[in-house]
């Protein structure tokens, strides 16, 4: 059986918001208090304006570690383990309800689809408390894909 071979593949911005709009397993890092980074794997998509987006919890590590320090960084994930990845890094803000419920509507949209009932929907969120993280991305690595170094091919 021949060996894949690892690659790097630098893109544009326009390249990569194509990358990472279908995928939607992330995990995210933020910084501790203690300036460790903690990883949080969550789902993700991409809004309007080329930002990821995380629906969350206002008490969660995440959010109080991005209301400390906003840098984040993400690795985002291709459904099949062995996929292309990319690792993002931005900016990430945190929106709480009210201000949040449009974006998590647009979030939910994003991912899923058309919900059978927004109402209800929208009275979930606000029933949860939900909030949601909006990350600018600032910077990026190559999209990734794992295998051998060229040297090892077949």
């Amino acid at each position: 059986m021949p060996r894949s071979i690892a690659r790097n593949t630098r893109v544009d911005r326009d390249a990569l918001t194509e990358f990472l709009r279908p995928r939607h397993r992330v995990v995210l890092m933020t910084t501790r208090a203690d300036g460790r980074p903690q990883s949080s794997p969550v789902s993700c998509g991409v809004d309007a304006e080329g930002r990821l987006v995380i629906s969350t919890y206002p008490e969660r590590a995440k959010v109080t570690n991005i209301r400390r320090d906003p840098r984040v960084s993400a690795c985002v994930l291709s459904d099949d383990w062995n996929g292309p990845w990319v690792q993002v890094d931005g900016v990430a803000e945190v929106l709480d309800l009210p201000e949040a419920l449009e974006p998590l509507v647009d979030y939910f949209r994003g991912i899923s689809g058309e919900h059978p009932d927004w109402d209800e929907y929208r009275a979930a969120m606000v029933a949860q408390g939900k909030s949601l993280i909006r990350v600018t991305i600032e910077s990026w690595g190559p999209i990734a894909t794992g295998g051998f170094p060229a040297r090892l091919a077949d």
